[in-house]
């Protein structure tokens, strides 16, 4: 078994169902599985006029092959009707692959770890939320990176919402 994290952003529609959707899709391929409160942060890159996202961080153990993680990810991508029409444009549903335990890869269709992860506060302080010890290979603890966004972003660039609440399924 392998540690895992994957990336759940929505912001479009319903975006608290369509975090809890992914949740409910992918926890079960997961032993041990836990995921982050639920975050709020403006649009990183891509077009300015768009809607905030609400973010969460999903962990667990698994031996699924990393493509496989990809395929899950995707398929609940596409159960929230998720486009690709503009890069880092607005979605429905956005699963990214974080890592899978120290694994470093370099695909066409999958990087890993993710290429921007160690940089960005929304998915560092989720993160470090529920798995503060993981090491991002080649780049730290994501504890100490999630320290580091915080810093260079700011303390409200990354907001937690304390009323709503991801469950992770039965």
């Amino acid at each position: 078994m392998t540690r895992v994290a994957l990336g759940l952003g929505a912001n479009l529609g319903d975006r608290l169902a369509a975090l809890q959707g992914a949740v409910d899709l992918i926890a079960p391929l997961l032993a041990d599985a836990v995921v982050s409160a639920v975050y709020e942060t403006a649009p990183v890159g891509g077009p300015a006029d768009q809607p905030d996202y609400a973010n969460a961080v999903l962990a667990g153990d698994t031996d699924l092959d990393p493509h496989r993680l990809l395929l899950a990810a995707h398929d609940a991508e596409e159960a929230w009707r998720r486009t690709r029409e503009v890069r880092w444009g607005p979605r429905t549903l956005d699963v990214d692959v974080l890592a899978v335990g120290d694994l470093e890869l370099h695909d066409p269709d999958l990087v890993l770890p993710h290429p921007r992860a160690h940089e960005r506060g929304f998915v560092l302080v989720p993160w470090a939320e529920i798995d503060p010890g993981f090491v991002i290979a080649g780049h730290g603890l994501v504890s100490d990176l999630a320290a580091r966004a915080t810093e260079r972003d700011g303390v409200d660039a990354v907001r937690r919402r304390t009323d709503v609440r991801l469950e992770l399924p039965a």
